[in-house]
C-alpha cells in the first residue's frame, strides 16, 4: 500500500463514510475554495492541501478507484489516470471558477458594445488567514466595485462601462471575499485584461470572505500583555470577546457562528488582534517603557 493510500479521503472533504455524490461535489467545492493556493498567499500548506481535496474527490468520485482504495488496493496506476480536472497544474483563478462553478470554460469573454456578460463567547486560537494574494497586471485596467455581504454571499449582476465606452455586465461569483480580483480578459482597450476588485466591508470595519468575517482590533500593548475585555462588531450586533494575557499581534481569536450562512454551511468569525503603539507619549510613559525595556533585557540575560 502507497503512503498515498493511508489518507482518509473522507476526512480530507469533512465528510462522514458513504456519502452521496451531491454532498460530495458540494464538499469538494467547499473546500477547494479554501485551500486554491490563489487565495491562500503565503500559506505553505495550502498547496498540500489543495492538492490532498483533488485527490480525495478525484478518488471517491470515481467507482473504479474508490473500490481499489476502500480495499486498500496499490493506487498508484489510478492516481496518474489523469481524474483530477487540476492534474497539469493549478489554473488562473478564473479557470479555476469555471470548473468551480460548472461554467463553459473560456480565455476570454465575448463583449461587444451594450450586450451582457457573465464572469464570473469564546476564543479559539487559530492561525492567521493571509490576505488575498495581488494579480500582477502592468498595463491592464481596474475598476473596484463595492459589494454588500449579501451580495458577494450570493452573486450579484454588475454594470460596468469600460473607457472605451463599452457596457459590459458581469455576474460575481457566489461567496466571493474581500480584495478579490476578477479578469475581464482581452475587453479593455488594446486587447489589454480589465480586473474588478471586489470590496466587501461594512462600516464597522468587518470584511467578508467567503463565510467568514474577518475583523482587526486594536489593542495597546498593555491590553495585549495583561489580557482585556473588548467589544468586538459582528453582522448580529457587538459583542464582548475576552482577550487572552500575552497576545501579540497576529493572533486570532474564533467567535463561533457569527459569520455568514448559506443553506447548510456556516462561518465564523476571526477577530485579528493589533498592537498599536501610542504616538506622542508623555515624559512619565516613556520612562515606564524604559523600565519595561529594562526588565525584559535583565530577563534575558539571566536566561543566557
Amino acid at each position: 500500500m502507497s503512503s498515498a493510500d493511508t489518507i482518509n479521503h473522507w476526512e480530507v472533504l469533512g465528510l462522514e463514510p458513504g456519502a452521496d455524490a451531491g454532498s460530495l461535489k458540494r464538499a469538494f467545492r467547499q473546500q477547494a475554495r479554501r485551500w486554491h493556493p490563489d487565495l491562500n498567499g503565503d500559506d505553505p500548506h495550502a498547496e498540500e492541501q489543495f492538492k490532498a481535496v483533488n485527490e480525495a474527490y478525484a478518488v471517491l468520485s470515481d467507482p473504479v478507484r474508490r473500490e481499489q482504495w476502500e480495499a486498500g488496493l496499490d493506487d498508484a496506476t489510478a492516481a496518474a489516470a489523469g481524474l483530477d480536472p487540476f492534474a497539469t497544474g493549478f489554473p488562473d483563478f478564473d479557470d479555476y471558477l469555471d470548473v468551480l462553478f460548472n461554467r463553459p470554460r473560456r480565455r476570454q469573454p465575448d463583449v461587444q458594445p451594450s450586450s451582457t456578460q457573465r464572469e464570473s463567547p469564546r476564543g479559539d486560537v487559530t492561525t492567521a488567514p493571509p490576505p488575498p494574494p495581488p494579480v500582477t497586471a502592468s498595463v491592464d485596467v481596474e475598476s473596484h466595485v463595492d459589494l454588500t455581504p449579501e451580495q458577494a454571499l450570493d452573486g450579484v449582476r454588475v454594470e460596468l462601462e469600460l473607457p472605451d465606452g463599452t457596457a459590459v455586465e458581469v455576474w460575481t461569483p457566489p461567496m466571493a471575499g474581500d480584495g478579490w480580483r476578477l479578469r475581464l480578459a482581452g475587453v479593455a482597450p488594446g486587447g489589454r485584461d480589465h480586473f474588478l476588485q471586489l470590496k466587501v466591508r461594512t462600516e464597522d470595519g468587518l470584511r467578508i470572505d467567503g463565510l467568514r468575517v474577518l475583523y482587526q482590533l486594536e489593542l495597546s500593548p498593555a491590553e495585549g500583555a495583561l489580557g482585556c475585555t473588548a467589544v468586538v462588531p459582528t453582522l448580529q450586533g457587538p459583542v464582548q470577546l475576552r482577550i487572552p494575557p500575552g497576545s501579540s499581534s497576529g493572533r486570532l481569536l474564533r467567535l463561533r457562528g457569527r459569520g455568514l450562512s448559506r443553506g447548510e454551511q456556516s462561518g465564523d468569525q476571526l477577530v485579528e488582534i493589533r498592537l498599536v503603539v501610542p504616538q506622542g507619549l508623555t515624559e512619565a510613559e516613556e520612562a515606564l517603557y524604559r523600565r519595561l525595556q529594562e526588565l525584559s533585557e535583565a530577563i534575558d540575560a539571566e536566561r543566557r
